[in-house]
């Protein structure tokens, strides 16, 4: 069964990517196409695979497969080309061998309760310098963009802990354990606030005097691979979701990797994002300056 609703799947997606179809496709890809439209790119090509997460059949003999659908978008910008990736968990609902709905079924927006810290010894970083290499963060962003290091712990809202694990691949020492509130660290299955909660991370880049440190920039265009971004889409003062640059498109503006909806090279802004509204602040952080 499983096996056919898969074939089913791919059959159906590559019909919908290939054509372009407007009727049939999902907003957030519909809105990814009208997105670099606005922005003067062109997306020229489509391409897509899913992986199965589960399948059930409920008391309606409707069969539910739940799966992660991976898209990759061929960007032209001018005579420039990159692609752009992007991972959603959609649901395809099968009745009598029919595929009758598909749809994306959103990913948490609210960080999962933490259980209670333990002793740890302290690591005190003191006054250490460290020299960032960018290219090693950079490199971990590409790895894991859409996988999980097992060395970490997964998180529902898995955007800060994904940026704290390329930084510290890149040179960033941790320090200020057993304190959850201090510093910037991971240990033992614990971690500080920093490390996996996005205000709490903006935040710390904006004071931390030791160790990982953050230079605030006024303009994105400022910024390198490697460095972060930080996303208040509200304006409301809380601190929602941070990326890590990757690269810079054919204009010099950062293209970002980033976790819980899954992303790589999307454009800095994120004006495609379902939590994206007209009152998003950014803060632009250059790293180890």
């Amino acid at each position: 069964m499983i096996l056919k609703r898969s074939e089913q799947l791919k059959k159906f997606w590559e019909e919908q990517l290939e054509m372009k179809r407007e009727d049939s496709l999902p907003n957030w890809i519909l809105e990814k196409i009208s997105y670099h439209e606005k922005r003067g790119s062109k997306v020229a090509r489509i391409t897509g695979k899913g992986t199965l997460y589960r399948a059930f059949e409920d008391e309606n003999q409707e069969v539910k497969v739940e799966y992660n659908l991976g898209v990759t978008f061929f960007v032209k910008q001018g005579d420039h080309f990159y692609h752009e990736e992007d991972e959603r968990m959609h649901q395809a609902i099968f009745y009598k061998n029919t595929l009758v709905e598909d749809k994306e079924i959103q990913a948490p927006t609210k960080m999962e309760v933490v259980p209670p810290i333990e002793p740890i010894e302290r690591e005190d970083a003191g006054n250490m310098r460290f020299e960032y290499d960018r290219r090693a963060a950079v490199q971990y962003a590409e790895r894991w963009w859409n996988d999980y290091n097992p060395e970490y712990r997964k998180f529902d809202v898995d955007c800060t802990n994904y940026v704290s694990q390329c930084l510290h691949a890149g040179g960033a020492p941790m320090w200020g354990a057993p304190n959850r509130g201090q510093g910037w660290w991971y240990q033992n299955e614990n971690w500080s606030y920093s490390w996996a909660v996005a205000h709490a991370l903006r935040w710390y880049l904006s004071g931390a005097n030791q160790g990982l440190k953050g230079k605030e920039v006024e303009n994105p265009s400022e910024l390198m691979p490697g460095d972060v971004i930080c996303y208040d889409f509200e304006g409301d003062g809380k601190w929602d979701h941070n990326t890590i640059v990757v690269e810079k498109d054919n204009d010099g503006m950062p293209l970002v990797n980033a976790h819980t909806d899954n992303s790589r090279h999307r454009y800095w802004s994120y004006e495609d994002s379902y939590a994206w509204t007209e009152d998003c602040k950014y803060k632009f952080f250059r790293i180890g300056e």
